[in-house]
């Protein structure tokens, strides 16, 4: 039986991670969390919050591609590379500890808000949604995508920012594309492990369900405001949300 607190601490808190990753990526941050927080079993809590997640991303990605922010050749790599990497995470997730991800995510986090901080083009790669893509780009977003989808399938958190960071900074695809790409990721790699969590009977359908309107509620609300410039909010969003984590990581490990 789930408990009314248990929705009272878990519901509004998906609602925030749901806006927050509209914008800038890394809901899983807030979102996570939360379920942990109810006491479920570490497996339980990323299975349900797998389901939410996947509810509230459906429909950031249905507005980011009406806004145009996606285009379909990179968005099919992209979704074949996620498909292969998250299958991968999660089945690991079933087996493995998720405190070797921790131990790497030490020493990634604070690198990666350095690079935030000293950075000044950060997030905006240069480039129109009109121009035509090197091969390049698209070799870097299928390793992006396959590398980062082990992540999401395994662990989790954070995915969203560090595709954002890796698809500005590495493949050096324009802000917007960026966000609609890895939202496109995103979506993917949360529907394919929360497969795989589905069929070992690691979510609590109830709770994921209601969770994930409030999901959609942030994720819609998110989305609409990135559309109307929104995005320039982006990197202080990401580097709180890179403090946070690194914060409840230390914690965990103390």
């Amino acid at each position: 039986m789930i408990s009314l607190t248990t929705f009272l601490i878990v519901c509004p808190l998906v609602f925030l991670g749901g806006f927050v990753d509209s914008i800038a990526g890394g809901g899983g941050l807030i979102s996570l969390p939360a379920y942990i927080m109810t006491g479920m079993p570490i497996h339980f809590c990323i299975g349900t919050n797998k389901l939410s997640s996947a509810m509230g991303t459906t429909v950031s990605t249905l507005q980011f591609a009406r806004s145009g922010y996606m285009k379909l050749k990179l968005s099919l790599v992209a979704i074949a590379s996620a498909l292969v990497g998250s299958t991968i995470g999660a089945k690991l997730a079933l087996h493995i500890s998720d405190s070797y991800f921790r131990i790497i995510l030490l020493i990634i986090l604070p690198l990666t808000a350095i690079y935030l901080l000293f950075k000044k083009n950060a997030l905006s790669a240069g480039g129109l949604l009109t121009d035509q893509l090197a091969p390049r780009q698209l070799g870097l977003t299928l390793i992006i995508a396959v590398f980062l989808g082990i992540y999401d399938g395994f662990y989790g958190p954070g995915t969203g920012t560090f595709l954002l960071l890796c698809l500005t900074g590495l493949a050096k695809l324009p802000m917007n594309l960026a966000a609609g790409t890895t939202k496109v990721i995103n979506l993917t790699t949360n529907i394919t492990s929360l497969t795989v969590f589905l069929f070992s009977g690691k979510v609590v359908l109830l709770l994921g369900a209601v969770a994930g309107i409030f999901g959609i509620a942030g994720n819609f609300l998110g989305a609409r405001y990135f559309k109307r410039g929104g995005s320039s909010v982006a990197k202080p969003l990401i580097l709180i949300v890179l403090v946070i984590f690194f914060i409840k990581l230390i914690h965990d490990f103390l």
